[in-house]
């Protein structure tokens, strides 16, 4: 799809601020922020110095933490109360925004600057349609005429996007959409006034590759087409290598090395880079070990399927098939992937197998055990065998409970004795420190939260975990060392897991067979290594090409990619 991206006249020729051509677009400058908390002062961004030149892409990289978005949102003028103390400059186009007044800033916000906020279903407002917030940035801006005009407008902005069927879309609200599709809602929004700069915050971590790697064309031709700039802020090196020119590296809120990406990613100069670089997951990694030859299946599932009701635009219903005659074994100690984007019946799946959804025909067999048609005595105990680990490692701890508290949970509602030492047990299991049982979900990093959600899993020694998207939301490295916390836990304890993802070379490193999903339906499976290796499908090859860096471990071209 062809994307129509236009700027407003008044950030062209006419503007209040021209841009002169010896000026980069955004320049920061020795930016300091402090932020005030209950122990005191924390730096967040300790002197950052960069620039975005018109037409071209900066790639700021770095863990949670490291400042990188602290960064995005002073450009924006959208630091929270909590920010005392902030010094330097940020300009755009050589006009100072830090310290400007809100009021002024808000003219700039959308209309000059776009942003693209991570957290899509805390961005979007839960009771207006999609299609009303894409019109109400037009209006605010002054770029529709009428409410028909804005709905037009709107409509094409959201098939820009990749959304498909826009005018059905546009008439859903975001709890109707996937997480994929909610960010993409975002990015019509971000594009609504034609930005001459757009700041970019993680925009593709909850997408699938080929939905990522659209969204990624579609700012490439922002930037190609209208001469906008693009502050692309990733934990992905593989994207930041293969989409930007340049990329700025930052730990504990230094900018620590930046220069073009070839040189950055490709030959790093500093150790925390080459560490980065050498945490990301790699398409020539070998795979997971199967499991053992004569292995008996623990898990069978045999035609499972699955149809929901949804409202069209017109107001009337139609039955969606979200999952249609999917089959599969996993036996004892094995690992099996499921892939496919979003939409795709990968997680309709995961919540057929935990039954906290009932399929509406099929067999989720359990040691030969059909969980759909469990009763409730054989169910409860056949749920201290299969345990889930779920994407939001945050919203899936009671923020009110300690570590302890959310670890022994399970214990507690099995009546096991001997909690505290469970306890102690499992944080050692999961390489955590003793120290940490006090503290609350608030308190810890994602990778911690992610480490206490699995060794609340493991609490009733379950033989099968199925884990959906769990290290999606993770910086590379936090994420390497969960990834290797599994495949230890898989050898020391003989698990077995159902692994979901949209990322292929995390699902590579993990799994040792791999199921791909469109449409609800099963469309190749195998040992990981041959379907990545000699794929038979059209979309599986479509799936594998899509993948960043796909050729190999991060070899950025050192240049801007082409306008498709």
């Amino acid at each position: 799809m062809t994307a129509h991206l236009t700027r407003p006249a008044s950030l062209t020729t006419g503007s209040d601020h021209p841009r002169s051509d010896a000026e980069p677009l955004l320049r920061i400058e020795n930016l300091r922020v402090d932020y005030r908390t209950r122990r005191g002062t924390v730096p967040a961004v300790r002197g950052a110095d960069l620039t975005v030149p018109a037409g071209q892409t900066l790639a700021l990289v770095g863990e949670s933490g490291s400042g990188k978005s602290t960064v995005g949102l002073a450009a924006l003028g959208l630091l929270p109360a909590a920010a005392g103390t902030v010094t330097g400059s940020v300009r755009l186009a050589g006009r100072e925004l830090l310290g400007r007044p809100d009021r002024e800033l808000s003219r700039v916000r959308g209309r000059e600057i776009g942003f693209v906020p991570q957290d899509p279903t805390a961005s979007l407002n839960p009771v207006q349609r999609v299609g009303a917030q894409v019109a109400e940035a037009l209006r605010v801006h002054g770029l529709a005429t009428g409410a028909a005009s804005a709905r037009r407008r709107a409509e094409e902005l959201l098939g820009e996007a990749g959304l498909p069927e826009p005018a059905r879309t546009a008439d859903r609200f975001p709890h109707e959409l996937s997480g994929g599709m909610c960010q993409r809602v975002l990015i019509a929004v971000a594009l609504a006034a034609g930005p001459r700069l757009l700041i970019a915050d993680e925009p593709t971590s909850a997408l699938d590759v080929t939905v990522q790697r659209h969204i990624l064309d579609l700012l490439g031709r922002l930037t190609a087409e209208t001469g906008a700039g693009l502050l692309l802020i990733t934990h992905d090196l593989a994207v930041a290598g293969e989409r930007a020119g340049h990329v700025a590296v930052m730990s504990e809120g230094r900018v620590v090395e930046d220069g073009p990406s070839a040189e950055v990613i490709g030959a790093p100069r500093h150790p925390y880079t080459r560490e980065l670089v050498a945490a990301a997951p790699s398409m020539t990694a070998p795979p997971a070990p199967p499991a053992p030859a004569d292995a008996e299946p623990l898990l069978t599932v045999e035609e499972l399927r699955r149809e929901f009701t949804v409202r069209t635009a017109n107001g009337s219903r139609e039955r969606v098939v979200a999952v249609d005659s999917v089959s599969f074994t996993v036996p004892r100690g094995g690992s099996l992937g499921i892939v496919g984007e979003s939409g795709s019946g990968k997680s309709t799946t995961a919540e057929l197998l935990l039954r906290l959804d009932r399929p509406d025909a099929g067999r989720v067999l359990l040691d030969g055990v059909d969980l759909a048609t469990a009763s409730r005595g054989e169910l409860r105990r056949l749920r201290r065998d299969i345990q889930p680990v779920f994407q939001d490692s945050y919203g899936s701890l009671d923020p009110t409970f300690t570590v302890a508290q959310a670890i022994a949970e399970p214990l507690r509602a099995f009546g096991v004795r001997g909690r505290a030492a469970r306890v102690a047990e499992l944080l050692e299991l999961v390489r955590l420190p003793a120290a940490v049982r006090h503290r609350r979900a608030a308190e810890l990093s994602g990778g911690q939260r992610q480490r206490v959600c699995i060794a609340r899993a493991l609490a009733l020694t379950p033989r099968l975990l199925v884990l959906d998207e769990p290290v999606s939301a993770l910086d590379v490295s936090v994420q390497a060392r969960v990834l290797d916390l599994l495949a230890e836990l898989r050898r020391e304890l003989g698990l077995s897991y159902v692994f979901i993802s949209h990322d292929l070379a995390v699902v590579r490193q993990v799994c040792d067979q791999v199921l791909v999903m469109r449409h609800g339906r099963v469309v190749e499976r195998g040992p990981v290594a041959e379907v990545f290796a000699r794929p038979t499908h059209p979309y599986t090859e479509e799936l594998l090409a899509a993948i960043p860096g796909a050729r190999g471990p991060l070899t950025p071209a050192g240049a801007e990619p082409a306008t498709p």
